[in-house]
Formats: structure tokens, sequence, C-alpha cells
């Protein structure tokens, strides 16, 4: 039977917990695993310290593979021989665009049918659900392409607000809370937001 396996998180393998809640999904031998970590929503791709922490994260689990993959530059198809896929956080907008330009969103829809696992980090956690509409209600600042879409991959109908107990990320200039403008955001839309804190994680199995 094929399960849809998917760890969505504010910034990766941050705690002990997370780890093992992952390695829960991942099940088998992890050495004889691939894994791609798509860096393509970062301006510093893998440079970015978050990919190199993600890298000495899995090698420290065990896994022996583990490549970078940017989809702005390399084909998708490459993602038909990992096992485990981590989505990097950064820029939604660009991440969502090289998504779909390049092909990767369907070609994860095709893969998870084969049992891999998905982990969505911060941007990567958004893309995985409906749609990044809450990113353009609270940074439309990070939209440099004009995005007229914002419908994601789909795979969960889990709506995530990563690092959800940062403030100091997400100030503005009528000074409501995080939580004020989630509120005004789910009136306005009719939906749920999950949130999730900076050791928070969602994790999606069916």
């Amino acid at each position: 039977m094929n399960i849809l396996k998917l760890l969505l998180t504010s910034n990766g393998f941050y705690t002990d917990s997370i780890k093992g809640h992952f390695l829960n999904l991942v099940g088998d031998e992890v050495y004889e695993l691939n894994v791609a970590i798509i860096t393509t929503a970062s301006p510093h791709k893998e440079n970015n310290k978050y990919a190199q922490k993600a890298k000495e994260d899995f090698k420290q689990m065990g896994f022996q593979n583990i490549d970078f993959i940017d989809l702005e530059f390399e084909s998708p198809e490459c993602l038909i021989q990992q096992d485990v896929i981590y989505i990097g956080g950064g820029n939604p907008f660009n991440l969502l665009f090289h998504f779909k330009n390049s092909g990767a969103d369907n070609i994860l829809r095709q893969l998870i049918s084969k049992n891999i696992v998905v982990v969505g980090v911060s941007a990567g956690a958004i893309l995985l659900g409906p749609n990044i509409e809450i990113v353009n209600f609270f940074t439309p600042q990070m939209d440099k392409l004009n995005t007229q879409d914002y419908s994601a991959l789909g795979l969960t109908d889990k709506l995530v607000f990563p690092h959800y107990d940062r403030e100091d990320l997400f100030k503005n200039s009528t000074n409501k809370t995080i939580e004020d403008r989630l509120k005004e955001f789910e009136a306005r839309e009719n939906c749920e937001v999950t949130r999730l804190k900076e050791d928070g994680y969602v994790t999606v199995q069916k």
C-alpha cells in the first residue's frame, strides 16, 4: 500500500524529536537511501547555512547519498531516483515559480505513490499545502515575480504558518501581532491555519 509521508517544519531537523519522527517515517536502512536537498528558494543556494546544516544532519543520522538540487538550473528528472526530498526555505514565490516552471510539481505528485518522504521547511512546508496566499498576506514585498497564481502543490490540505513565535520576522506598521493577523486571514479566506513555532512540526500520512 502506498502512503503519502510528509513532514512540515519551520526549521528542518531543529530538535531530536523532529529527527526521531522523520526516521520513523523513513523506516528503512538509511545508508542505502538517496536524499535530495532542494536549495531553489534561497539566493545562496547550497551555500545557504541551513542547507549545509541539513546535509550535516542527514549525515549524522546515517545517510550517505546526499545531493543538492537547484530546480532553477537543474532538471527535475533527477528527483525520480530519490527516496527523501528535503525542500529548503527561502523565498516562497521563487520556490513556487521554479517548481511549476520546471515541471517538478508534477514529478513530485507522481513520486508520492512510491513511498518517498518529503520534508518541507518554512517556504517548503507552505509549498506542499494548497496555496501560498498566506505569504502574500504577510510578506507581499517578497514577490518579485508578479505572481498571479498562488496555488501550490496541494499534497496536503494543511495550510501552515512557520515561525509563528518570531514576531521580529513579521513586523508591520499596525503593530498587530502574528496571531491578530492570522485570525484576520482565517476569517477572510474561511480557512484554518496550522501554527508552527520554531521547533514545531506536523506529520502527514495518508
